[in-house]
């Protein structure tokens, strides 16, 4: 049966780093990598819809259901079409993502350790631990390159809901994982790859990935 490995933090933690230097240390085909924002709520659809008063920055923004039933399928071997999301629209996109299934499904998001449902469903739950000054800068970065914002944009909605939101809900979720991951990197771009492989050494050391590493029990890894 596929292993499902749910990667959390505040945003800008480096769960995206980690989760695809996890995806690069296993065997080609081995793991497949779903981001849960590709799960948000078609929200330019809502009556009304304010992008600048939204709150994504709660689960309810998230269509977990869907993702429950999509990684549901993905753990019992089955293909599925993840939704594309679009931050410039705030909407879905036609069509979407094909995932096919693998022996490792990695996941990483801000919430995936909130929903009871969600949390039930993963082997291996990782919280990725790191300082809010880093996190906010990285955050503040990838905004205004990534997706568009000016400064003032990112830092409203820092202040109004991401921080917030963080406190409320991410911080807890720490107490489902089963070990911290802390980036000490004080690292504003995660670029030096031996800092990103001691990022992930504690998770593919996880007695569950043995077999797809090739390391036969009891045997400990020791990196690449």
């Amino acid at each position: 049966m596929p292993i499902l490995i749910a990667i959390t933090g505040g945003s800008g933690s480096g769960k995206s780093t980690l989760a695809e230097a996890l995806v690069s240390a296993l065997p080609e085909g081995a793991a497949v990598l779903l981001r849960e924002d590709s799960y948000y709520r078609d929200a330019a659809s809502l009556p009304d819809f304010d992008p600048a008063a939204f709150d994504f920055d709660d689960v309810a923004a998230r269509d977990h259901d869907l993702m429950i039933r999509d990684l549901s399928e993905l753990k019992a071997g089955r293909d599925v079409v993840a939704p594309l999301y679009s931050f410039i629209h705030h909407g879905r996109e036609p069509g979407g993502e094909p995932v096919q299934a693998a022996d490792v499904v990695i996941v990483e998001g801000t919430h995936v350790l909130c929903t009871p449902g969600l949390v039930a469903l993963f082997d291996i739950r990782v919280f990725v631990d790191t300082p809010a000054d880093i996190r906010f800068i990285r955050r503040l970065l990838r905004d205004q390159t990534e997706r568009g914002r000016t400064a003032d944009s990112v830092i409203a909605q820092y202040l109004a809901t991401v921080r917030p939101g963080h406190e409320r809900l991410t911080e807890p979720s720490r107490l489902n994982a089963d070990f911290i991951v802390a980036d000490a990197t004080a690292a504003v771009r995660l670029e030096d790859p031996q800092a990103v492989v001691r990022l992930a050494a504690p998770v593919l050391a996880h007695p569950l990935l043995a077999p797809v590493l090739g390391i036969q029990t009891g045997t400990a890894f020791v990196g690449p």
